[in-house]
């Protein structure tokens, strides 16, 4: 018997249905839990999927039902269950380290007078705590995930609309945050119930056949119209690409590998092939990322969004959604057990973010090679940093924050400034920083020339300076400290993420980038700049008054003009044009012939014995 057919109007009402209950959820978390990484920053996401777990909206990547259906087949399930699960190894790759926990509940509809399981609600998020060796739960130089917090592999933690006091009392008591915890795992709780509720008042208006016609409808639309407008620029042909993250808090600081080889294919089925193959092996520390569950069902959908830079218009590209439906388009294949990528339990895992970071810039520079440069230069938006100790009433605190970076610069548009990866997170604001924890922030700005020379810039990333009131300890899990954010067709690589304490004072000193426990005395003022994001296109073509807006707006400094754009600038602030003629000639006249396609930055050559580009940076 066909499938009926959707109405397109009602296919329209069920698509702004589920973006609007999508949004209501994360807006219920957001305003109901406690803790500063979510109530706050903001660090979590809802999804919606169909029953065959098929991921409807595309608003904001989440984590998979798979291993909820896995464990507790569909036919078992019951209006009032909430499941959860934060175990990275039994998560099917949906989650990459053990502070995100994840809440599933599955929506019920009347299905010939039987209540009937036809989708789900999920949210997601980084918590500030679940045990573990410090504070946070993400030790830099663990060797084993048992030393990263509490596993719990998929769990019914509601049951009929009962909620499993001894789970909870586990759980909360494994945290050094259990008020925190207790309080966001309810808000996540009953936002997904009443999502659920909200969803299932849409199966019982119009009936599970049409709404389930419609959710068809909208993935095959997204699948069509990435073949058709988005794939169709790619040529076809196979082309390989690599980079890097820096260190894994074990080892000494080197190049662990991410490759792609994308293989492009218009006539296929399946027209996008990414083989991870030449990935190099798993770390000792924590920056593994377990990819290859679920035929890479996750990492589809996060590397997705890259291919939208590939729409006709930056308009258009806005318009697309990451839905299930990209997922027909793309194989994956992956290298043999003891990657990066595929690491073997109980690898360690909670900065798995250098890796699945990194591949999204693997991803756009392996495009930037097949379509001559119409990719964005790369970015480096996820760090996680903070300050904990005791407050003046003897309470033990954790100021952590996921500050963003400047994104790259495009083939028509600067990057953007501070941005973050994750769909409406944000840094702490100052105010609620200073009324909370015994801590002033001092500075908050645009880090100055931080962003990647080019015809368009890349963005700028942060400086905030953050001083400590009371003894205490700063920590810090972030890449990009060697390694730049990459320029493309001649953009330059961004500046790379810095911690230096006392800055300017007699015990100024740079903190390593992987930090569980820098000692902070009183008064001590703690400075963090993050990444700048890389530059797109010869910066000597960079108009110059597009360089004295920089200038006047404090992203480039009048040293930086110089240096990096050619532009002389006199002390009244005007434009020596004869000597900004000259010294651009003379730089370009120095130039080798042959450069490569992709411009690393300085840190690659003290990482890989002086080579300043690899065999895959040329076109």
């Amino acid at each position: 018997m066909s499938k009926p057919q959707a109405d397109p109007v009602l296919v329209e009402i069920v698509a702004g249905t589920l973006a609007a209950i999508e949004k209501e959820v994360e807006t219920s978390i957001g305003r109901t839990s406690r803790s500063p990484m979510i109530r706050d920053a903001h660090d979590f996401r809802a999804g919606i999927h169909d029953r065959q777990m098929r991921k409807l909206t595309g608003r904001s990547y989440s984590a998979l039902v798979q291993p909820v259906v896995r464990d507790y087949p569909i036919a078992t399930m019951a209006p009032g269950d909430v499941y959860f699960h934060n175990d990275v190894y039994l998560s099917e790759g949906g989650i990459g380290h053990l502070p995100d926990l994840c809440v599933t509940v599955p929506v019920f509809a009347d299905v010939d007078g039987a209540p009937t399981v036809v989708a789900f609600v999920q949210a997601f998020g980084h918590h500030d705590d679940i045990g573990g060796a410090v504070p946070g739960s993400m030790p830099s130089a663990a060797t084993s995930v048992f030393e990263e917090g509490l596993m719990v592999p998929p769990i019914k933690l509601w049951d009929r609309g009962v909620p499993n006091e001894s789970a909870l009392k586990i759980m909360t008591r494994n945290s050094r945050m259990p008020d925190s915890l207790a309080a966001d795992l309810d808000a996540e709780c009953s936002a997904c119930l009443a999502g659920a509720r909200r969803l299932g008042e849409l199966f019982d208006r119009y009936g599970v056949e049409a709404i389930e016609a419609c959710f068809e409808a909208t993935l095959t639309s997204s699948t069509e119209v990435y073949r058709r407008e988005v794939l169709s620029q790619i040529p076809d042909g196979t082309y390989v690409w690599e980079d890097y993250a820096e260190h894994d808090g074990v080892d000494e600081p080197q190049l662990h590998r991410q490759r792609i080889t994308l293989t492009m294919d218009s006539t296929a089925d399946v027209p996008l092939v990414i083989d991870f193959t030449g990935t190099g092996p798993q770390a000792k520390g924590p920056i593994n990322h377990c990819g290859d569950y679920a035929d890479g069902n996750f990492l589809k959908k996060w590397l997705a969004p890259v291919l939208r830079n590939l729409a006709a218009t930056p308009e258009r590209m806005a318009q697309l959604d990451v839905n299930e439906g990209v997922v027909p388009l793309i194989e994956m294949r992956f290298p043999e057990k003891g990657t990066l990528l595929t690491p073997v339990f109980p690898a360690p895992t909670n900065a798995r973010t250098f890796v699945i970071l990194r591949l999204l810039g693997v991803l756009a520079g392996v495009l930037a090679k097949a379509t001559g440069g119409r990719m964005p230069a790369d970015q480096e938006t996820i760090r996680y940093t903070g300050v904990y100790g005791t407050d003046a009433d003897g309470e033990p605190y954790l100021m952590r924050e996921v500050l963003g970076g400047g994104s790259g610069g495009r083939y028509y548009a600067d990057g953007e400034d501070t941005i973050h990866v994750v769909p409406d997170s944000r840094n702490l604001p100052t105010e609620f920083t200073e009324s909370r924890f015994p801590l002033r922030i001092e500075r908050l700005a645009l880090a100055q020339d931080s962003g990647g020379p080019g015809r368009y810039r890349g963005g700028c990333g942060y400086e905030k300076d953050i001083r400590v009131l009371r003894d205490a300890h700063f920590m810090s899990i972030a890449d990009r400290s060697i390694l730049s954010c990459w320029g493309v067709k001649g953009g330059k690589a961004g500046r790379p993420f810095s911690i230096t304490v006392d800055p300017g004072g007699p015990d100024e000193h740079e903190v390593d980038a992987l930090a569980d426990a820098e000692p902070l005395r009183a008064g001590t003022v703690v400075r963090v700049r993050t990444t700048g994001g890389g530059g797109w296109g010869d910066p000597l073509e960079r108009p110059v008054d597009e360089v004295l807006q920089d200038i006047a707006w404090r992203k480039v400094s009048v040293d930086g003009a110089r240096r990096d754009y050619g532009v002389v600038v006199r002390e009244d602030g005007s434009v020596d044009a004869d000597a900004t003629d000259r010294l651009r000639a003379e730089v370009r006249g120095a130039r080798p012939d042959v450069e490569p396609f992709f411009d690393r930055g300085p840190g690659y050559a003290l990482l890989s014995g002086g080579a300043s580009a690899n065999e895959f940076d040329f076109l």
